[in-house]
């Protein structure tokens, strides 16, 4: 995507420099653009877990270029020295974040690719830088397979309507800055809208970080979408009133059965979503499928973060970023990152692959070859 015409990813290696891999800060926007670079393993843990990087796939990705970071600064003068030092690195950095399945998924990815290249230093660190730049190539072109799969939803909604205006629901930031590119929820939307399509799209503010109303909402702005920030809490208001066609958002993990973790406030949408016949999709890379896990809301770990998140909220103010506290400072409070939304509640799930019901049947018929 493009940033003040500037085509850019959300996360890259630095030209002329393999050891350093360049991020955007998502904490600065939507009011400062910051590039940082991360240029050790403890950093790359600490940029995914302090969330300036964040979504299912630029996690994934990061965990793939953290391993690269890994391999360069891991001990050359034995194999095993190499590997332990890699797989040690790994091991911290999945232990960063639990929802997200992609983090575990590249990490491991990484160190297959690494056990099955030659028996060398030299042979398993290419491997690995390799394997880093796959992963974020596939994932920006699965992404925009994804926007192509979608956005034959809108335009089969925008023909029923006569052209008028399609309404699209988001929760949290689905878009490319919660992936390499084009992101899950809103490609579709971006293919849509380049194609002529009418679209408005409903931004949840998405407490308590406000990834809609910072990040989904300023990736709109950029793109020239039509959207109006909401209270996360209006989303029922909205359905019940007419005024959504249909609701898209992403996954952090999904069981191959259909049940979807995605973040905080995503069930309560699916549920207003059903009472209203509001169809509710779900966009995701095969990467973010839990090939194990059967029972979402029993088996997908839901990250607890620290409940400062949810005391003070961080806005511009005078042009400088400042938090400030909205609760009696005695206050405790909770913070659940993630919910769990039951298959039966989801009209279809949007893959690289096409379009699929929310069920072990419709998954593993979209990727037999993961028929246990």
């Amino acid at each position: 995507m493009k940033v003040d015409g500037k085509h850019f990813r959300t996360i890259w290696v630095k030209e002329g420099n393999d050891s350093v891999i360049q991020i955007i800060d998502q904490r600065h926007l939507a009011h400062k653009f910051v590039i940082e670079d991360l240029t050790t393993v403890d950093e790359v843990a600490i940029a995914i877990k302090d969330m300036h990087v964040r979504g299912a796939g630029l996690i994934g990705a990061t965990a793939g270029y953290g391993m690269q970071v890994a391999a360069m600064n891991a001990p050359k003068d034995s194999v095993e020295d190499f590997m332990t030092s890699v797989k040690a690195d790994g091991a911290k950095l999945i232990a960063t974040r639990p929802t997200a399945v992609n983090l575990e998924w590249a990490v491991n990815r990484q160190l297959e690719a690494a056990e099955a290249a030659e028996n060398s230093v030299e042979a398993k660190l290419k491997v690995i830088r390799d394997t880093a730049k796959e992963i974020a190539d596939e994932d920006a072109e699965f992404c925009r397979r994804i926007g192509e799969h979608g956005c034959k939803i809108i335009e089969e909604i925008s023909k029923k309507k006569n052209g008028e205006t399609v309404n699209i629901l988001t929760h949290c930031n689905a878009g490319w800055l919660a992936f390499v590119d084009y992101g899950t929820a809103t490609s579709p939307i971006y293919a849509a809208f380049d194609k002529g399509i009418k679209v408005h799209v409903w931004v949840d503010e998405t407490r308590p970080r406000n990834q809609g109303a910072r990040l989904t909402a300023w990736e709109m702005v950029g793109h020239g979408v039509p959207h109006s920030v909401i209270a996360d809490n209006v989303g029922g208001h909205l359905m019940q009133h007419g005024l959504v066609d249909m609701v898209i958002t992403g996954t952090d993990r999904t069981t191959y059965t259909g049940d979807v973790g995605n973040k905080i406030g995503t069930y309560l949408k699916a549920l207003a979503a059903k009472d209203n016949n509001v169809p509710f999709y779900v966009a995701l890379p095969s990467s973010t499928f839990d090939w194990k896990m059967q029972d979402g809301v029993k088996e997908i770990p839901i990250e607890q973060r620290d409940a400062t998140e949810v005391k003070y909220i961080r806005g511009l103010h005078d042009g400088e970023i400042k938090e400030v506290l909205l609760t009696p400072e005695k206050s405790n409070a909770a913070n659940y990152a993630f919910d769990v939304t039951p298959a039966r509640l989801i009209k279809g799930l949007i893959t690289e692959r096409g379009i699929c019901e929310a069920s072990a049947e419709g998954v593993l018929g979209l990727y037999p070859e993961k028929h246990k």
